[in-house]
């Protein structure tokens, strides 16, 4: 009788094992379905922003470049009575030339110090 009754336990046992790992499972298929939910959520969300972020850009970009075409004139209009009409653009444009000279050899310095970072990883900045 010792035998049956520990057969009829090790049964049990069996079985209740069994039912915690098919438990365990499904938690664990519950969760993965919320977390990918939760995660197409956040993507959707993170592209809508994306969007919002890539159209504020563009308009800070433009009134940005409005606003330099503003000073542009203004400069113009201000200096044309002290230099002349022709003074006064000479005097505009070389300084907008020299500005985009200086800025064009900044990002060259910085284009080699990156190469160079990227070609020799031995050295670090």
């Amino acid at each position: 009788m010792t035998n049956a009754r520990q057969t009829g336990e090790d049964a049990a046992d069996q079985a209740t094992l069994s039912e915690d790992v098919r438990r365990r499972i499904d938690q664990g298929k519950g969760l993965a379905e919320a977390e990918l939910a939760w995660q197409k959520a956040r993507a959707s969300y993170a592209a809508r922003q994306a969007g919002v972020v890539a159209l504020l850009g563009v308009l800070a970009l433009a009134l940005a470049f409005f606003a330099l075409m503003a000073l542009v004139v203004g400069a113009l209009a201000a200096l044309v009575p002290a230099l002349g009409p022709w003074g006064a653009t000479a005097a505009v444009a070389g300084t907008l030339v020299v500005a985009a000279l200086i800025a064009a050899a900044i990002a060259m310095l910085k284009l080699r110090s990156t190469a160079r970072l990227i070609a020799d990883r031995k050295d670090a900045p």
